[in-house]
């Protein structure tokens, strides 16, 4: 029963719209400009950069605040990783948004932050190298998190690799698009204003 409660709480707050609030209230609807995504990327398109910056912070401390709660009520590592996983579901799936929402990138780090710091720190670090380079933030998201469940391995520990698996599944599930016009070459940079 805890177990479903906390899982539930994570859901929740995961779900709270943090780039669609921020964007709202400079006045924009996200969902009717540039990609139609929540995330910090098309707050960045659409708003500038402390939104986008705010935005990436909050979506990050939904998955932070999740681990943290079922860390304090002592889950054990691997239900710590589900709840945080539940977060990152919510954040995807958003209870306020007919159950539509971002990519889950930012929330996803928020998890690993404190479910596997190291981890977390190494794929922040591959995600933004290989943005930076190609300019294309889904690139660095799918580099990065693809090389999530072995870096979760070599950096933390075998029993992580579940839950490390179940992010990397969802992050290019919620890609799939990116994935299409990346390869069309008809991705947004990062930066392009709508």
């Amino acid at each position: 029963m805890k177990i479903l409660l906390l899982s539930l709480f994570a859901f929740i707050t995961g779900s709270i719209p943090t780039g669609l609030l921020i964007a709202k209230s400079r006045g924009i609807d996200l969902r009717r400009t540039g990609s139609g995504n929540i995330g910090a990327t098309n707050v960045l398109r659409s708003a500038g950069k402390l939104p986008a910056l705010l935005t990436l912070l909050g979506d990050a401390l939904k998955g932070v605040m999740a681990v943290l709660v079922a860390r304090y009520f002592e889950t054990g590592p691997f239900y710590e990783g589900i709840i945080g996983f539940c977060s990152i579901l919510g954040h995807n799936f958003s209870l306020f948004l007919r159950f539509r929402g971002g990519k889950g990138v930012a929330t996803s780090l928020g998890v690993l932050s404190i479910y596997s710091p190291q981890t977390g720190l190494f794929t922040c670090i591959i995600w933004l190298m290989a943005a930076g380079i190609t300019k294309y933030s889904s690139l660095g998201a799918l580099v990065s998190f693809g090389m999530l469940p072995i870096s979760i391995i070599l950096l933390d520990h075998k029993d992580k690799f579940p839950v490390a698996l179940l992010i990397t599944i969802l992050i290019f599930i919620r890609h799939s698009s990116n994935i299409s016009r990346l390869l069309r070459r008809t991705e947004p940079k990062v930066g392009n204003k709508v």
